[in-house]
């Protein structure tokens, strides 16, 4: 995992941060998607820096290749 990154049960009930912040890796992830740029979300976020969101988004990348999705084929 990322340094960048931290999961504690005891920081927002152990939901993935940035480190050393309370900003969830899940907001991060909702602002980009939405079209922010690295520099509005820096704005947003004092406490993060451009190398905490390239963090964000190899993590997601990370997490997401051990993520397994149903899926059933729909007939035509």
């Amino acid at each position: 995992m990322n340094s960048r990154i931290e999961i504690n049960p005891n920081i927002c009930h152990g939901n993935p941060v940035i480190r050393n912040t309370r900003v969830l890796v899940s907001n991060i992830l909702a602002d980009l998607a939405v079209g922010q740029t690295y520099q509005s979300i820096i704005e947003n976020y004092p406490n993060v820096t451009k190398e905490d969101i390239l963090a964000v988004l190899d993590f997601s990348s990370e997490l997401m290749q051990f993520e397994t999705i149903p899926f059933e084929s729909q007939a035509v």
